[in-house]
C-alpha cells in the first residue's frame, strides 16, 4: 500500500515548503533490509521510469541508462538523465531537474521489529514556485496546477513500480 505522509522535519526538501513549494511526501513498506542505493537503483530502473528516460531522452535530449542510474544510486556520479543531485544524506537524496523547476527526493528508513527487518520506502516531490510577472507573487505555474492530480497519481505508480522491483530482488522469506 501507497499512502501519503507528511513531510519528515529532516527531509532534505523539507525546507521548500517555507518557500511556498508544492511538496509531498509518499511511503510503503518492503519486507527486508533495503540500502539506499538499491531503493534509487529500483526506482530509476523500474519499468515505469524507463519509459520517462526514454521520452526524456526522446523529447528533451537527456538520454540516460541503467548503469548511470547504478553509479548516482551509489554516489558515484552527480547527473542523471534530467536531474542533479542538489542534496545527499545518509539514506536520503534531493535530485533537481534541468530546468530547477521540481525536485525528487527518496529516502529509507530501517525497521527491525519481532517480525523481521522492514525498510520505509519515502519519495517525493517539490513543485518551486514562480513570480507571476502581472501580479508579481509567487505561484505554480498554470500547467503544475493542471498537472497535479496526475503528478499525485503518477507519484505513486512510481512508487509502487520500484517496491516491485525490489520485492523480486530480495531473497525470499523462509
Amino acid at each position: 500500500m501507497i499512502r501519503r505522509e507528511p513531510i519528515p522535519e529532516q527531509a532534505l526538501h523539507a525546507h521548500y515548503q517555507r518557500q511556498g513549494a508544492y511538496l509531498d511526501c509518499y511511503a510503503t513498506h518492503v519486507d527486508g533490509a533495503v540500502t539506499h542505493a538499491q531503493f534509487i537503483e529500483a526506482f530509476y530502473t523500474s519499468w515505469l521510469f524507463r519509459l520517462e528516460r526514454w521520452i526524456l531522452g526522446w523529447a528533451v535530449q537527456k538520454p540516460s541508462t541503467d548503469a548511470q542510474a547504478r553509479e548516482v544510486a551509489c554516489g558515484l556520479r552527480t547527473d542523471f538523465a534530467a536531474w542533479t543531485v542538489e542534496a545527499r544524506d545518509a539514506g536520503q537524496l534531493l535530485m533537481c531537474d534541468f530546468l530547477g523547476a521540481t525536485r525528487s527526493w527518496f529516502m529509507v528508513v530501517p525497521r527491525a521489529g519481532g517480525a523481521g527487518t522492514t525498510t520505509k520506502l519515502h519519495f517525493g516531490s517539490v513543485v518551486t514556485p514562480s513570480r507571476n510577472p502581472r501580479t508579481g507573487k509567487l505561484e505554480l505555474g498554470r500547467t503544475y496546477r493542471l498537472l497535479l492530480s496526475f503528478h499525485k497519481l503518477y507519484s505513486r505508480a512510481l512508487l509502487a513500480a520500484a517496491r516491485s522491483r525490489l520485492r523480486r530482488q530480495l531473497p525470499l522469506k523462509a
